[in-house]
């Protein structure tokens, strides 16, 4: 077995455990609110930092000299040339008001380059895997299947999926570049998670996504799945996916995609 593939399975295992703890621990009337960060309306739970400690003392007992880079904990340094990254809910609004889509998003990196990545949905009851050069896979109660993203998709045909910041100036920035897309596309989802976003996008369920101010811990495994299902994620005019900005489509569906926004100036707030 490859490293990548040894990386996965850890991954895997690790995320499964997590998601089970978040659906089976979860407070019925809401966790507790014990923090909040840019706006009342980012919320930031007991459960999530849990479920980040969790993930990280399993991979620490099996590869003790990894390093890791979390959303609730930082980043931890290590020798060995692996990094994790790691968020532990993605979608917290949404695991706070239990509305499905949410998930535990883990990714290793060799060398600051993304090998392995999984996405476990508990209440979907989906699993999505993927490993440098493997392809990407998604896996349920009723099998596995490869994944496969959308191609060619004329704009005016297109599902694109986005999200929002939680300060105000930037709602109402990228609410004007929502008024250049929305009238040039099929449609347009806001489902509260990057990663389910990227990981739906992978399955043809969505034929591109867009949005400003997600972090590395936010499309670390999803960019790999989406990658690895054969489509694109960047940034504006070929940089890297991230804050500023991260696009992801199929062949073709991409670059119209970037031609739709880039005369919109969606990196200013």
């Amino acid at each position: 077995m490859s490293l990548p593939e040894e990386l996965l399975e850890l991954a895997v295992a690790t995320a499964r455990e997590a998601g089970r703890m978040l659906v089976d621990k979860r407070p019925a009337g809401g966790p507790d609110v014990v923090q909040t960060k840019s706006s009342p309306t980012d919320v930031v739970t007991q459960m999530d930092r849990a479920a980040e400690a969790l993930i990280i003392e399993r991979i620490r007992a099996v590869r003790p000299d990894d390093a890791f880079l979390g959303e609730e904990g930082g980043e931890h340094g290590g020798g060995s040339g692996v990094r994790w990254v790691v968020d532990p809910i993605d979608g917290t609004v949404n695991y706070l008001y239990d509305l499905p889509d949410w998930a535990v998003s883990i990714a290793a990196e060799v060398d600051g380059e993304a090998v392995a990545g999984a996405v476990e949905m508990p209440r979907r009851g989906e699993s999505y895997t993927a490993f440098r050069g493997g392809g990407a896979l998604l896996h349920t109660a009723a099998g596995t299947r490869e994944l496969r993203v959308t191609e060619r998709v004329p704009l005016g045909r297109a599902l694109v999926a986005t999200g929002f910041g939680y300060d105000a100036g930037r709602r109402a920035a990228q609410a004007r570049v929502l008024t250049g897309v929305l009238p040039a596309v099929r449609d347009i989802r806001r489902g509260g998670s990057c990663c389910v976003d990227l990981c739906s996008l992978a399955a043809g369920r969505l034929d591109a996504y867009y949005e400003r101010g997600v972090q590395a811990w936010d499309i670390a495994a999803g960019a790999l799945i989406v990658q690895e299902a054969g489509g694109r994620v960047e940034g504006l005019h070929g940089a890297a996916p991230g804050p500023e900005l991260t696009m992801a489509a199929g062949p073709g569906t991409f670059e119209a995609l970037h031609d739709l926004l880039a005369p919109l100036d969606p990196l200013t707030d």
